[in-house]
């Protein structure tokens, strides 16, 4: 049985990946009820404010 691929994009610079072994290192995050998803790019560079749970409207 084949499972049915989903693309994910990075809330941040809109990058795409379709490969779920290339998004493991991805993070997520809830803001204001909202699920998102980061590539592992803008979570490096974005890391503090996340861990200091900033609206990525701050970053």
């Amino acid at each position: 049985m084949e499972t049915p691929e989903t693309t994910r994009t990075c809330g941040w610079c809109g990058r795409q990946e379709s490969d779920p072994a290339r998004t493991l290192t991805w993070t997520t995050a809830v803001e204001r009820g909202r699920a998102r998803v980061y590539c592992e790019t803008c979570s490096r560079e974005h890391l503090r404010a996340m861990e200091g749970k900033l609206d990525s409207e701050h970053w």
